[in-house]
């Protein structure tokens, strides 16, 4: 569209709006009706360990929404000279799992535990047991029920267990509802039914520790909606939650929230069975749509959905880019001190670039990347290092590739449980994230160390909160197309894209290296896929 039809859609409150809480930033999107780009916003925050659990305040939830709609909105003003009062429909996204548990006057009863934290250990491998359904750490469900046996005095006045992308929503339109995706991170889901496992949902009001609380889960637990649906309308309360200066007006359609892994497959078109995508930021994750179940339970495996509710097979990991970026601003103090001036963009530019010097196996160097725990390799807590030998080839081409291989070593032991034991066949793999800002580099190493061909799409940098405005699009648009026919008709016509192939003499090298770096695991992380 050009500006003069960008207006007319501004001014009659046709702009749609996706929001997503990501792990380090609150980031704001406006797109018109050809899914373009209006304007942006965006606020940078951090968790916190406090009294040992890794935690965002709700005051620094709404504090970034705020800014970033704020910002966003004054981008509008000074590109097109209107005030933004009108929006068509909102959707809101956030980074998956986790706790936050409210009571019957909607106070919250502890701090947000994040998908970070590795706490809910026992209860993981409880309930695991009990419902032949790998329950991971990071899931909701396993939050409660940690809570329980640890017997905290919260647990009995639960009315309303939810995540931050349905809490958001839930304040801003009163419902409290999620998104059949982001649903998938707090209870095991029935992908026919597109509902909660109800048989799963009665074994664990069964439990004698769970029957003691007056709470029903059934109730606990927000409503699950697919893709398509409509939340709610935005209230004025809610209006005003997302823009204090009052200029919002209430009324917009609010869509099923949905996780960034959601957000991620509709980003990059990987939402139809045989495709997949895997995003890498803080933490990584691939979500492989499946053709057939299968055939085994894995520990390593999150049993997710797409948005639509189709089976995903998901590998999260929880440390993906935090060591590298901790290496480049040494790289960067270092730089400044030596009096050179190189923005962030060039000084990653320039280390990513060094690998194209070094030996396929890293020349013998380690890293784990581990500034949190990490559930795949079962590394209870941060730890990050860095090791060598003797014999080890240091230089600073090795050294920043040992960086990269060790971003995504956990993933490639979970993807080859896919890709090795499980058989999964994936037609298209899309990646996603700030490592690929820099060309080629990030992109071939990936592929060499999952060794399957990596796609990069143009319209993949526009991330989660762009993914959540197709969404929210999708919700406001009535159609009766499939979301996967939607997005390949109207979102992804001529997609722009490239695509690198494994080197098999590099995926010789990662082997190599993925070996040693399973060596230097715990005797007790290489149980791998043990339920205790």
């Amino acid at each position: 569209m050009n500006d003069k039809e960008n207006i007319e859609t501004i001014k009659n409150g046709k702009a749609v709006l996706g929001i997503e809480l990501g792990s380090t930033r609150i980031k704001a999107v406006l797109i018109n009706g050809n899914f373009e780009t209006l304007a942006k916003g965006s606020f940078t925050w951090e968790n916190k360990l406090v009294n040992g659990i890794w935690t965002y305040s709700i005051e620094d939830v709404w504090k970034g929404i705020q800014a970033a709609y704020a910002e966003l909105s004054e981008n509008i003003t000074d590109k097109y000279g209107i005030l933004l009062t009108r929006i068509n429909s909102i959707g809101i996204s956030a980074m998956m799992h986790g706790y936050l548990a409210f009571d019957k006057n909607e106070k919250l009863l502890v701090p947000f535990r994040t998908w970070r934290n590795n706490i809910t250990e026992e209860a993981a491998d409880k309930l695991t047991k009990l419902f032949n359904f790998n329950i991971p750490q990071r899931w909701t469900i396993a939050h409660i029920y940690q809570a329980i046996l640890n017997n905290e005095k919260h647990v009995k006045d639960i009315n309303f267990v939810t995540t931050l992308d349905s809490y958001v929503t839930w304040k801003l339109c009163g419902q409290r509802v999620t998104g059949i995706g982001d649903a998938s991170g707090i209870f095991p889901i029935d992908s026919e039914k597109k509902d909660y496992r109800q048989d799963l949902l009665n074994k664990f009001k069964e439990l004698p520790e769970v029957k003691k609380f007056n709470w029903d889960i059934n109730k606990v637990l927000p409503k699950v909606l697919v893709a398509g649906e409509k939340a709610g309308q935005l209230t004025p309360k809610g209006a005003k939650l997302i823009d204090p200066s009052g200029n919002l007006q209430p009324g917009s359609l609010i869509a099923p929230s949905e996780g960034d892994a959601g957000t991620g497959m509709v980003a990059t078109n990987s939402v139809r069975e045989r495709t997949g995508n895997i995003s890498v930021g803080t933490s990584a994750f691939s979500m492989n749509v499946l053709d057939k179940p299968l055939k085994e339970l894995h520990r390593d495996i999150d049993m997710v959905t797409t948005p639509s509710g189709a089976a995903v097979a998901m590998v999260h990991i929880n440390n993906c880019s935090s060591d590298i970026n901790a290496w480049v601003d040494l790289f960067k103090e270092f730089a400044k001190k030596a009096g050179l001036k190189i923005s962030t963009d060039d000084l990653y530019a320039t280390l990513f670039n060094a690998t194209k010097d070094s030996d396929s196996d890293a020349g013998g160097l380690i890293n784990y990347s581990y500034l949190s725990g990490e559930n795949i390799t079962h590394i209870q807590n941060g730890r990050p290092l860095f090791v060598r030998t003797p014999n080890s080839k240091m230089n600073l081409a090795n050294f920043f590739l040992t960086q990269l291989y060790a971003a995504f070593a956990p993933l490639k032991i979970g993807m080859d449980i896919l890709t090795k034991k499980e058989n999964v066949q994936t037609d298209v793999m899309v990646a996603q994230g700030g490592l690929f800002g820099t060309p080629v580099i990030a992109q071939q190493i990936l592929a060499n160390a999952i060794n399957l061909p990596i796609t990069v799409m143009e319209t993949a940098s526009q991330g989660g909160p762009w993914g959540m405005a197709v969404l929210a699009q999708y919700a406001a648009s009535d159609t009766q197309e499939t979301l996967a026919d939607y997005l390949d008709k109207e979102v992804f016509k001529d997609p722009k894209s490239t695509t690198l192939n494994p080197e098999p003499a590099r995926v010789e090298g990662y082997e190599k290296f993925i070996k040693s770096y399973r060596n230097g695991l715990a005797v007790e992380a290489l149980a791998g896929e043990k339920i205790k």
